[in-house]
């Protein structure tokens, strides 16, 4: 039998009742059709699960009592950063949604020269929730009980001069790059820097490798940006990740 998992942004508690909030409400009434008595998981994305059922449906929303908690980890050994050149509609939507399907620890949204994307503003903060709707809605979905966290949209200059990162192994990804990816050490976790739609300027990939990043390439074909960060994720799970678990 399915699990329903839901998201809720508030603590949780062995005994307390919960308010859903109207998106997940309608979701569990409307779409799932869902009554008093019916079993829910809940999770606020600190870690653990808790099995829930449903106490009540109303006009007012829907009330859930909270059960137990589970601990419950499904996240990976490797942590990785995707610093994500940020690319149009669907396919960076497509690309957040993968990438926390597999395991991704944190997301930087990037602008880079060949972006085609213009925000500011409004526009940048609805584009941010929307971003982390998506994060969330794939962690109710694949089971992960942490949202993967997302960054400010920074350039890429902005991100490669950041200092006091935690040591990783920093990989830019390149089609004419001199090392396969599985040419490189194991390592516990790792920055993966691609570029939009039409990839990175060979001027920010030279700023990258001057900041410690290696040109990796994937293959002998040039692949999409979504199909590249599908692809690195899947990878870099298999070399050092949880798929041989």
């Amino acid at each position: 039998m399915r699990t329903i998992r839901i998201y809720v942004n508030d603590t949780l508690e062995n005994g307390r009742t919960v308010a859903l909030g109207d998106s997940a409400a309608t979701h569990v009434t409307r779409v799932l059709r869902l009554r008093p008595g019916d079993a829910i998981t809940l999770f606020n994305g600190q870690g653990g699960e808790f099995p829930s059922t449903i106490a009540e449906v109303s006009k007012r929303g829907v009330t859930v009592l909270i059960g137990a908690p589970i601990d419950h980890d499904t996240e990976s050994p490797l942590a990785i950063t995707l610093a994500q050149g940020i690319s149009r509609g669907e396919r960076m939507d497509f690309c957040l949604q993968k990438a926390t399907e597999l395991g991704v620890s944190r997301v930087v949204p990037l602008l880079t020269q060949r972006c085609n994307v213009q925000l500011n503003g409004d526009r940048l903060e609805r584009r941010l929730q929307h971003w982390h709707g998506i994060l969330v809605a794939a962690c109710e979905q694949c089971g992960r009980n942490r949202i993967p966290e997302l960054l400010p949209v920074m350039e890429l200059d902005q991100w490669l001069q950041q200092a006091a990162r935690p040591a990783a192994l920093r990989l830019v990804l390149h089609h004419r790059g001199a090392q396969p990816l599985s040419s490189h050490r194991p390592a516990q976790s790792v920055e993966l820097l691609i570029g939009p739609e039409g990839g990175l300027e060979e001027a920010e990939i030279s700023a990258a490798t001057s900041e410690g990043y290696i040109a990796t390439r994937l293959g002998p074909r040039i692949l999409r940006t979504e199909t590249a960060a599908v692809t690195a994720l899947a990878a870099l799970q298999t070399l050092w990740g949880d798929f041989s678990h």
